[in-house]
Order: structure tokens, then sequence, then C-alpha cells
């Protein structure tokens, strides 16, 4: 009986479920065996009491294994809780691991284009820098040619105004020599026609005799007739000092047949020049510095010596006047 109460005791002390639920079993079975021998050796009231204590053990024995098998039902919910936790966390850091993967992956592409552009901007800068030095550099030669261009418009502008003034200058000459012809036409009128002619050319004027009006053939003194022309051409030259009058004598192809100082047609055609000379020199207002006598022979013709007619052309004294010219010259070595 003190065995039975003893285990009482400890079911009642039982630190867990589990444990009371073992102990609950072994109290009933000793319950069991005590009820069987109690009927033979302890009273009716103490076998009520161990009675109802089955009846109550058996009960919470019930509620125990209830109990139990909610536990056991919540621990295989949690056992499965844990098992898609963990899963769950497996595949977290999975998913963590990837997108640190990726992040190192931008963070590269990110610095690879942080450089990229640091690259960029450099080179960007530099050339930057070196097409602003260029640009200096052509903005110096672009004002360079600037003022080359100003200074050399400054020295066309005033090189068109020297060739204006040199082309009025020109052309007051040009008047000056179309009134002298018309001057001389004038005043050798009377001998026109009879082998006399005047004209301008080349900026001067050619006062044409042939020998017919002034010498007779192979001679170089001039006849009545060609003094008068010549008398009155030195009147016009009288009236115009600074002209430059140039006397040419010109002879045929026929060889000098005379006899005397004159060796050949070089000889005659200065001799007869000379004496041209020496009837405008008679004229105290013509200018004897500006007059000149030359021989041109046969080697000058105006016409074919193979007729009559052009031998007679070519036989001829040309008086060539020039106005002043050094006017002109000054002008031109200034243009240039």
């Amino acid at each position: 009986m003190w065995i039975f109460s003893f285990g009482i005791c400890k079911l009642l002390i039982a630190p867990n479920k589990t444990q009371k639920l073992k102990m609950i079993k072994k109290a009933s079975i000793g319950l069991v065996v005590l009820a069987l021998s109690a009927t033979s050796c302890v009273s009716k009231k103490i076998y009520n009491d161990l009675e109802t204590k089955y009846s109550d053990l058996k009960k919470e024995n019930r509620s125990i294994s209830d109990e139990n098998a909610d536990l056991k039902t919540a621990k295989n919910q949690l056992e499965l809780d844990k098992d898609k936790l963990t899963k769950d966390l497996a595949s977290t850091k999975d998913d963590l691991a990837k997108q640190k993967a990726d992040l190192a992956a931008e963070q590269k592409k990110y610095k690879v284009l942080q450089d990229s552009y640091n690259a960029l901007e450099k080179n960007s800068n530099d050339a930057l820098e070196s097409n602003m030095a260029k640009n200096r550099d052509l903005l110096a030669q672009l004002e360079a040619k600037s003022k080359k261009l100003a200074d050399e418009q400054a020295r066309l502008d005033k090189t068109a105004s020297r060739l204006k003034e040199l082309e009025d200058m020109i052309a007051a000459k040009e008047e000056s020599m179309r009134k002298l012809k018309e001057t001389l036409s004038k005043a050798l009128n009377g001998f026109e026609g009879k082998g006399l002619t005047v004209e301008q050319k080349n900026g001067k004027v050619y006062v044409s005799m042939e020998n017919k009006l002034l010498f007779n053939s192979g001679s170089w003194a001039v006849g009545t007739e060609g003094r008068k022309a010549v008398v009155e051409l030195g009147k016009v030259l009288g009236d115009n000092p600074d002209l430059s009058v140039l006397i040419e004598g010109h002879t045929d192809d026929d060889p000098y047949a005379g006899s005397g100082p004159i060796a050949n047609n070089w000889d005659l055609s200065t001799k007869r020049a000379t004496a041209i000379v020496a009837i405008l020199s008679e004229n105290t207002k013509i200018n004897k510095q500006k007059l000149t006598a030359a021989g041109r022979s046969e080697f000058s013709p105006l016409a074919s010596n193979a007729t009559p007619e052009g031998k007679a052309k070519n036989r001829r004294i040309e008086i060539i006047l020039t106005p002043r010219l050094d006017e002109i010259a000054e002008m031109l070595n200034s243009i240039n």
C-alpha cells in the first residue's frame, strides 16, 4: 500500500506531461492489481477512493494523450514550417547571391563607363584645348593675312589712283598729239598731195615727206618747195618746244651711184636728215637739244622696192614728233 502511495506522489511531481503519461499507465496497472487484491485485504471505502482516483487518472491520461497528439501535430507543422523556412532561406540566399553578383557586374559596368567617360572627358578637354590653340593660331594667321590684305588693298588703291593719274596723263598727251596733228595738217595743207603726209600713231605724230618734195636724185640739198614745207613745220615745232624731234633719212635699195663724199645709202640718208635739221635749226624758238638726225638707209622700207612706186615711197624723210614722256616715266616708276 505504501508503495502505491509513493507512486502517486511521484506522479504528482512529474516534470513533464510525457513522464506523467508513462507514470499514469503504470499507476493504472498498479490500481488494477491493487483492486484485485483489495477485495480480499482492503476496506470498501479505500477501494472506492482508489477507483475514483483511477477514473480521474484515466481522464487525465486521455487529456494528456489528446494534448500529446496536438503537440505532435504542432511539432510536425513546426518541422514543415522549418523546412519551408530553410528552403526560403536558401532561396533568399541564392537571390541575395545573384543580386550581389548582379550588383558587382553593374558596379563593374559603371566603373567601365566612368573610366570611359573620364577618358572621353580628358580627350575632349585635350581636343578642345588643341582646337582652341589651333583656332588661336588660325586667328593670328587670319589677322596677319587681313593686315597684309589691308596693306595690299591700300597699295592697290594707291596704285589704282596713280594708274588713273597715268591714264589721265596719257590721255592728255594723246589729246595734245591729236591737236598737234591737226595743227600740222593745217600748216602743211598746201603740201599734201605732193608727197607729204601727217598721221598720228603709237602716241606720236609722223610727218613723212617723199624725196620728190625735198631732194633731187642722189642729192641731199633741199629744194625750194621742200624748204617751204620744212619751215612751216618748224613754226609749229617752235610753238611746242617740249617735243622730241627725230629726223630719219630713208632710201630705196638702189646702190648709191654718185661720187664725192657720199659712200653709200647710209651716208646719203644721214646727210639728208642732217639737211632737214639744219633748216629747222634756223628757227630760234626750236630747242636744238630736242633735235636728232638719223640715217636708216634702205633698211626700214614702207613698201616693196620691186616697183617704181614702192621705191618712191621708200625714198623719204620721216619726222617723228614725241611728246615729253619723263613725267609718264616717273609715274610708271612710282607705280612699279
